[in-house]
């Protein structure tokens, strides 16, 4: 008997209960992330899967009868008394009903793109299989049924005829190719012709500043004349070419009628996609799916970032995080090696690295002011005045943007980056630098070409952490660099084609505009979960690629010292 009271004893003495509460609360966090980017995948890749068109009709609080059609967006129960409250008549002896949140898309003429539909009065659901959902460049998605074809106003096609689906395909393609091409033209060919412009300005407020005057500035300007004459004459036949294909792609209009009977017409230059899921196979819906996905990974943002797709976000966030690790791989490093492997023992280093564990605790947010008020007033501001005084006051420099986000976040991430390389390199044991001294080489040799590399691994994990931080951060980048919408990429064809001086877009940012500052809050509900899906890829990517580099130097250099 004695033996078992003890044994409960011993077994808390031994440490085990520790190892199990360390296990579980391990297994618990990892259930939850689990469970949360489950979540998140599942919420996110379901966004694009074509819905199925619903057909019914659902009672008002009048008691009158209105035919709905869209896409049923999800269900929930609510009890009886609040839809009293707003009116309805429901039966005293019900307590609860089912009421279906649709997306009736429409928005120019129902202006409303959701409604909340009680299942007391709502007519049985029909997929009518001729019902066509149309994904428009303004106003959202469009639901009814395509009647004909017009060409400049005239009916040239109707719905009864057996070639009318494989037309609107053909002349779909047509429209989306020629607004690629006007894209193009707008974009690139007068995107470089208005830069030249604005460079010849430039050159020519930099002639001023420097105080040319006479038959040298006579000379100047009789050549910037003749520039610009040539940059016009250029953009006159690129705008009549553009001109052309703007005409060519409002040749082709939509007649299409709403569940109602109110017809419509939907130039094809304002619509993306026309499909009928109601008529689609699963492997025609997975196509669509995957083109739908793909959509979302390379364009642009469109109707208050509520529709469209983000690839302006993650390039900007990938630029960011690569120029960020440009700077603080070097700072970190150089720092972690003169506080561990010059500097003196004493009270001042110890101060030192209180101050950048310090650091590391810091708001985000301070690290944001401190870079709004340095690096863009201070810094940008100094710089403009003497490299960029000919835009002034326009600034150049002296605004957020790129290389202020990026410089931002690698001042944040810098204690990261230093700690990490120190432990690394507190780690190398002393007699390998002992041995390198003793077969003739410098301190300095030791340092840079046996300490350093067996160090590689632990400054990628310093790096991976930074990427990490950085790539998640938002609010910072709100004061130094990041803004709603920012379609121009900050690499192009223009020199110096890396514009570091260019507002971007950021996935962080993106995922709290569209889901606190969007007007339409159900049609933003779905693209959080997508581009919250996107980042967590982002990071990721930008994880493995790090983890293996690290893997590669740690095996290397581990075969090495054997």
């Amino acid at each position: 008997m004695k033996n078992l009271l003890k044994a409960p004893v011993l077994w808390y003495k031994s440490g085990s209960p520790w190892i199990w509460l360390n296990g579980g609360a391990v297994t618990l966090c990892m259930l939850m992330v689990v469970g949360l980017l489950g979540l998140i995948a599942v919420r996110g890749f379901g966004h694009f899967w074509p819905a199925n068109i619903v057909l019914t009709s659902a009672t008002d609080t009048s008691g009158n009868k209105h035919v709905i059609m869209g896409e049923v967006v999800r269900s929930e129960i609510i009890a009886a008394a609040i839809a009293r409250d707003n009116g309805y008549k429901i039966p005293a002896e019900q307590e609860l009903l089912t009421r279906y949140l649709i997306k009736l898309g429409n928005k120019d003429i129902t202006s409303r793109d959701f409604m909340w539909v009680l299942e007391n009065g709502m007519d049985a659901w029909q997929y009518p299989k001729d019902a066509v959902t149309v994904e428009r460049r303004e106003w959202g998605n469009f639901y009814g049924y395509l009647i004909s074809i017009n060409e400049n106003g005239k009916p040239v096609l109707t719905k009864d005829a057996p070639n009318f689906w494989s037309e609107v395909d053909a002349r779909m393609k047509r429209a989306l190719k020629l607004h690629d091409e006007i894209a193009h033209i707008e974009k690139v060919r007068i995107g470089g012709i208005n830069n030249s412009i604005q460079e010849l300005k430039l050159d020519h407020r930099r002639l001023e500043l420097k105080g040319v005057t006479g038959a040298k500035m006579a000379e100047a300007e009789a050549g910037f004349a003749e520039r610009k004459a040539a940059l016009e004459a250029e953009y006159e036949v690129v705008k009549k070419e553009r001109d052309v294909i703007l005409h060519e792609a409002t040749r082709d209009q939509f007649v299409a009628k709403t569940a109602d009977g109110k017809e419509v017409i939907l130039p094809l230059d304002h619509l993306v996609r026309v499909t009928h899921p109601n008529d689609m196979s699963v492997i025609a819906k997975t196509g669509d799916y995957v083109k739908r996905f793909w959509e979302f990974m390379t364009t642009e943002p469109r109707e208050a970032n509520t529709e469209g797709g983000i690839f302006p976000a993650i390039f900007g966030t990938f630029v960011m995080v690569i120029v960020m690790a440009i700077i603080v791989t070097p700072f970190g490093v150089l720092a972690a090696i003169y506080l561990r492997e010059y500097a003196r023992d004493g009270w001042f280093l110890r101060v030192i690295r209180i101050s950048v564990y310090n650091l590391a605790g810091v708001p985000s947010i301070v690290y944001g002011v401190f870079g709004l008020g340095f690096f863009v007033y201070y810094l940008g501001g100094n710089i403009d005045q003497l490299f960029f005084a000919e835009s002034l006051p326009s600034p150049t420099f002296g605004t957020p943007g790129l290389f202020w986000a990026s410089l931002t976040l690698a001042l944040l991430t810098l204690p990261i980056v230093i700690v990490s390389t120190e432990e690394g390199l507190s780690r190398i044991p002393s007699t390998i630098r002992q041995g390198s001294l003793a077969l003739g080489a410098t301190k300095s040799e030791t340092l840079w070409k046996v300490v350093v590399p067996l160090a590689t691994p632990a400054m990628m994990t310093g790096l991976i952490l930074a990427v990490a931080r950085a790539a998640g951060e938002v609010a910072p980048l709100m004061l130094v660099g990041v803004v709603k919408l920012a379609p121009a990429l900050p690499v192009d064809g223009n020199y110096p084609y890396l514009h570091l001086d260019q507002k971007i877009m950021h996935l962080g940012f993106h995922i709290y505009d569209v889901g606190f500052q969007s007007p339409n809050v159900e049609a933003a509900r779905p693209l959080v979960y997508a581009t919250s899906l996107m980042l967590v890829m982002l990071i990721v990517i930008l994880n493995v690629t790090a983890i293996k580099i690290r893997n590669n130097l740690r095996e290397k250099y581990r075969s090495a010292s054997d």
